[in-house]
């Protein structure tokens, strides 16, 4: 079997990151552990894909990207896609391009993120948040390669990250919906594995206590992930069993179109009979019947604020940090407000 740099680490009783530096000359490891890692290397006829002296010499701008866990936002997802159009243009113009690490095989020689980012040299990296996160995201991150978290804590020495105000997210549509009269509310969101559907979802349910309304748990449902067809299903459920609430709250924009297509299909009238809230204001929401009302997620603020905090840190003028960005409520007509805002 082929000597992985894991199976190098585990043999050393040494981290996958400490291998790494090992192997590209860093100083800040000690002599002892050093001269261990390098009689396994050489006891197992390991040789790296690239030489440490070259890379020291060479320089080539570049930002890797990863989309981070098992379940990832993937090209589609239209939020993040608004997001890295932002960073990958204020890259461009700070002289960078941009490398894209998939996460099909990371179980295969020197197939972990890290690895990958010692052998692409690349000078920082992006991590956009995914489900079911894998433990090579946290060697990363823990790594001297800077890194900036989209929608992801990241927690290293030198990392950072960027994410809207979740939870103002869910206070918003609360606040929103008992200013028009709703009292009965509801909740569409994503799985468990969803840190940010879990957090507005939390989120929502304080905000109802802090209002003094009842949650009722059947009119909480939650899907798979992000995208329309757990809203359709989600929502579908509620029908069936009977227990449709007068206004729902739903995690992502495409959740929430998806949910009002079911309502539709089944006869319900919004937001007559249920007024609906999504969240992103991503570009559909101002063409679909009735145009959706939402909390907006400033893409593109996040994209740039990423792209400026991931060079401050390359360059060592920025420590480890976070931004939280604050979000906005978009009123349309979804939500039976008797104004509309000219936001559309």
């Amino acid at each position: 079997m082929k000597i992985t740099i894991k199976k190098i680490a585990e043999l050393a009783g040494v981290s996958v990151s400490t291998v790494s530096k090992i192997m590209n000359n860093y100083d800040d490891v000690s002599v002892e552990t050093k001269e261990r890692v390098h009689k396994i290397i050489e006891e197992h006829g390991y040789s790296t894909a690239y030489s440490s002296k070259a890379a020291a010499a060479r320089k080539f701008n570049l930002i890797g990207v990863v989309y981070a866990g098992k379940i990832n936002a993937e090209f589609n997802h239209l939020f993040f896609v608004d997001v890295m159009n932002a960073f990958k243009k204020r890259m461009g113009l700070l002289g960078y391009d941009l490398i894209f690490f998939s996460n099909e095989r990371l179980d295969e020689s020197e197939g972990d993120y890290l690895s990958r980012c010692r052998r692409y040299q690349v000078d920082g990296c992006i991590i956009i948040s995914g489900d079911d996160i894998e433990a090579d995201i946290a060697e990363l991150d823990q790594s001297d390669i800077p890194c900036i978290g989209i929608d992801l804590p990241l927690t290293g020495n030198r990392s950072g990250y960027v994410m809207s105000d979740n939870t103002n997210i869910a206070y918003k549509a609360v606040e929103h919906f008992y200013l028009q009269g709703y009292r009965e509310l509801g909740f569409i969101g994503c799985s468990d594995a969803s840190q940010i559907s879990r957090t507005r979802e939390l989120a929502y349910r304080e905000a109802l206590q802090r209002y003094g309304l009842p949650i009722i748990e059947p009119y909480f449902a939650n899907g798979t992930d992000f995208f329309m067809q757990t809203g359709y299903l989600a929502m579908m459920q509620m029908i069936e069993k009977g227990t449709v609430p007068r206004a729902i709250f739903a995690a992502s924009d495409l959740l929430a179109i998806c949910a009002v297509r079911a309502l539709q299909d089944k006869g319900y009238r919004v937001p007559e009979d249920v007024a609906v809230i999504g969240c992103d204001d991503i570009e559909a929401c101002k063409h679909v019947s009735p145009p959706l009302t939402t909390v907006r997620q400033d893409k593109d603020k996040i994209g740039l604020l990423a792209a400026l905090m991931l060079y401050d840190l390359i360059h060592g003028q920025l420590q480890s940090s976070s931004v939280m960005v604050a979000p906005e409520l978009v009123v349309r007509q979804s939500c039976g407000a008797e104004k509309h805002s000219t936001m559309i």
